[in-house]
């Protein structure tokens, strides 16, 4: 029998008004999900899975249908499924953990896989100099802006939602994150070294949110990844409790 394996996964944006065909863009994710059916022993979503999401007492955003029946059939069938809200899916209340059977992380969490100890985490957060994105972090947080927020009709709101989520990726030069700007400028590097420093116990350090693909030796012992997106890249990684690959979904091989 194949011994289980563990997938890491992130910065899907589903929905996103800024992928020219984001139907095909689902599929390529839902087929992949369905290729590791049979040997994931558990699932990591690391954040923004969807570009927006807002869910209001009787109301979630419309769409994804492929990608959340993906997710119900994979921890109805055993799979650990878990899924870290980003800073575009933080406004979740539960539906995802009811209708699909999913476990929910608001906040970085630590955790031993296949004897490993890892660090997860979006990492929206970990960037103490973007005072401007900082602030709207506090702002999208607050319990009591996001109840204002959800007295606005769902058909103003979502739109809302996903056309300020396409504006902010439509202003980046040909809708890209910035290249990688080697371990001095990255903000996560520079948290996962300090953070690695005081706590040795840590293997692994894998975040989201920067959109570019890194895997990066810390130190002897420990180690850090980036998932990349899949927008563009298609990236993963994978863990069988000996190696950890960080790689890209070929269709081909399927």
């Amino acid at each position: 029998m194949t011994a289980k394996k563990v997938y890491f996964i992130s910065d899907a944006h589903l929905g996103s008004r800024a992928v020219s065909d984001s139907r095909a863009q689902e599929r390529r994710l839902v087929r992949f999900l369905n290729s590791i059916r049979h040997e994931a022993a558990a699932l990591y979503m690391l954040g923004d899975m969807f570009d927006f999401w807002f869910e209001y007492r009787t109301v979630v955003p419309k769409g994804c249908t492929r990608f959340l029946g993906k997710l119900a059939e994979l921890c109805d069938s055993g799979v650990e499924v878990h899924y870290f809200t980003g800073n575009h899916d933080l406004w979740m209340d539960g539906y995802l953990e009811r209708e699909c059977g999913l476990t929910l992380h608001r906040a970085d969490t630590t955790a031993d896989i296949l004897g490993r100890r890892f660090y997860l985490s979006h990492g929206d957060g970990l960037n103490p100099g973007d005072r401007k994105f900082a602030l709207l972090r506090r702002i999208f947080h607050n319990r009591l802006c996001q109840r204002l927020f959800a007295l606005i009709h769902p058909r103003w709101g979502v739109d809302f939602g996903l056309a300020w989520a396409a504006h902010s990726r439509r202003k980046r030069k040909n809708g890209q994150e910035p290249p990688y700007r080697g371990e001095q400028d990255e903000s996560l590097v520079r948290f996962a070294k300090r953070h690695a420093a005081a706590h040795p116990d840590i293997d692994v350090y894998v975040f989201g949110h920067r959109h570019i693909a890194l895997d990066l030796m810390l130190s002897p012992a420990a180690r850090m990844l980036i998932l990349g997106d899949w927008i563009t890249q298609y990236t993963y990684a994978v863990f069988d409790g000996q190696t950890l690959v960080l790689d890209s979904f070929d269709e081909t091989a399927v």
